[in-house]
């Protein structure tokens, strides 16, 4: 039975004997080993009484039974729902009572902690270690390698994506197999990929940037992927000289240019560096280009759309844009008041609009309503212009949304539980530029009178209660928040008033 995401990206590899992924540990899983691991899960799923439609929530370390568990939900007709495994056990209640996730997988070191919110949430729980060891793999172990592929259109939801605003509560962007399909087509054939390709792979997979960028693409391809827990440095220098392609974040290449041992020979093998899920520093770009040659292809996406933008493979990559319009979709910047097209070169609100664009937010009808238009163009809360060549310059993000290496930090979600704490009377959460993570975030917090807030026992306080890249690199006690003259806090002054404050 036709299932467009499944056959596309997995079931045509069923005999597919080529090596997929290249562990670190030296082992290779080839394409028909990892589709018959899948397939394995997929017949737990269904023994466990999971329908399609039904959501699965995880949180385990990357490995190969953990992508693994994306192409069986996939094949078995759920809805994937990957979590940080920074979250904390308050924030993953929250995802898995939202959702309405059936079935949670977890590390074993977070099953005492997570047993009575999956209890509470009415789902099952099961086990998964960074390894790929657990409960879940030893039920795997007794089904078959083959499961009957669930019959899905490119209609029918794939995955869930969390993505939070400034306010409210958490959003789950649903993505259907039609938008992951439609970018996966576009990116492996913009950006030239082949089955003669092999990855470096050191994101995570938790994000649509390794999950439904990364890998979809290798699957789309044909190639393969050296299949790295974390992007060490020193393996992504050991390894690149069996690599063409590189997808990181630009903490990545920071790093990268850090180390002596990374020179032109090292990357002598590789065709492609793509940089994204941050702005790349156009210092980060000469470096690179310096050093090896190579001149890093930047793009633009998000958790609603993934890729909207991207340099071109073949023409001029500019250093600070994203490039142009993907083929399909459509970009215009807009008045943010009146959400009238702008001219050339004007700065505005970025919308798209495409068979990327999500499906809507889960259960939310009126976020959704307020964010995707009628007409299918999505409002993205960027703010950026297009010039006279076409290229897209993001110059700014509505929302205040802050990206620290890569990851996304709300700061309404901080500041809540900064406002919490005994001396602070209220508090702002900005990002500032950071030598390494591009930004880093900053809590401001304003002195009750009578007590002053202990900013060294800050982190110790409210760690638990955000995942670490949350927290707050430094704390500043001021005694007012600077606001205009509708008594909203103006961030971009406080913004200005400590850029340098961890450039140190």
């Amino acid at each position: 039975m036709a299932n467009p995401l499944y056959d596309e990206l997995f079931g045509r590899h069923a005999t597919n004997k080529t090596p997929f992924l290249y562990l670190p540990d030296g082992h290779l899983i080839s394409y028909a080993g990892f589709v018959a691991v899948a397939a394995r899960y997929a017949n737990v799923f269904t023994a466990m009484g999971l329908s399609p439609g039904d959501r699965v929530a995880v949180q385990v370390g990357k490995s190969a039974d953990a992508l693994a568990l994306y192409a069986a939900c996939v094949q078995a007709g759920l809805i994937f729902l990957p979590l940080n495994p920074a979250y904390t056990a308050a924030e993953v209640e929250y995802f898995v009572s939202d959702s309405g996730a059936r079935l949670l997988v977890c590390d074993p070191q977070a099953q005492e902690a997570l047993k009575p919110i999956a209890e509470r949430s009415g789902a099952r729980l099961e086990t998964m270690s960074g390894t790929g060891a657990g409960s879940l793999r030893d039920a795997a172990q007794k089904q078959p390698d083959r499961f009957d592929t669930v019959a899905r259109t490119e209609s029918d939801l794939a995955a869930f994506l969390y993505t939070s605003g400034t306010t409210g509560r958490s959003k789950g962007a649903m993505l259907s197999q039609g938008n992951l399909l439609s970018n996966a087509r576009t990116l492996t054939e913009e950006w030239a990929f082949t089955s003669a390709d092999v990855l470096l792979h050191a994101l995570p997979i938790f994000h649509t940037h390794g999950l439904f960028v990364a890998t979809n693409v290798i699957l789309l391809a044909g190639g393969g992927m050296i299949f790295l827990p974390r992007p060490d440095p020193e393996q992504l220098i050991r390894f690149m000289p069996q690599a063409t392609a590189l997808m990181g974040v630009p903490t990545f290449y920071t790093r990268l240019l850090e180390s002596p041992d990374f020179t032109a020979d090292r990357t002598a093998h590789m065709r492609l560096f793509v940089s994204g899920s941050a702005p790349l520093l156009a210092e980060t770009h000469a470096r690179f280009e310096e050093r090896t040659g190579h001149r890093i292809l930047e793009r633009y996406g998000m958790t609603e759309t993934n890729m909207n933008t991207s340099n071109p493979y073949d023409g001029e990559r500019r250093a600070g844009t994203v490039g142009l319009p993907l083929p399909g979709v459509e970009l215009k910047v807009t008045d943010p008041d009146t959400g009238a097209t702008l001219p050339t070169g004007d700065v505005g609100v970025i919308e798209v609009r495409g068979p990327n664009v999500f499906q809507g937010y889960w259960n939310m009808p009126e976020k959704t309503a307020a964010e995707l238009r009628e007409d299918g163009f999505f409002i993205t809360g960027d703010l950026g212009c297009i010039d006279e060549d076409g290229y897209v310059q993001i110059v700014g993000r509505g929302k205040d949304l802050i990206i620290s290496g890569g990851y996304n930090i709300y700061p309404k979600e901080v500041e809540l539980v900064l406002d919490e704490l005994p001396g602070v009377v209220e508090s702002a959460v900005i990002g500032v530029p950071h030598p390494d993570l591009g930004e880093a975030p900053v809590g401001i917090l304003v002195a009750a009178e009578d007590k002053r807030p202990d900013v060294d026992a800050i982190p110790a306080a409210i760690e638990g209660k955000l995942a670490r890249y949350k927290i707050p690199r430094r704390f500043v006690v001021v005694d007012a928040l600077p606001r205009n003259t509708m008594g909203k806090v103006q961030k971009n002054v406080l913004r200005d008033t400590y850029a340098g404050l961890l450039s140190d």
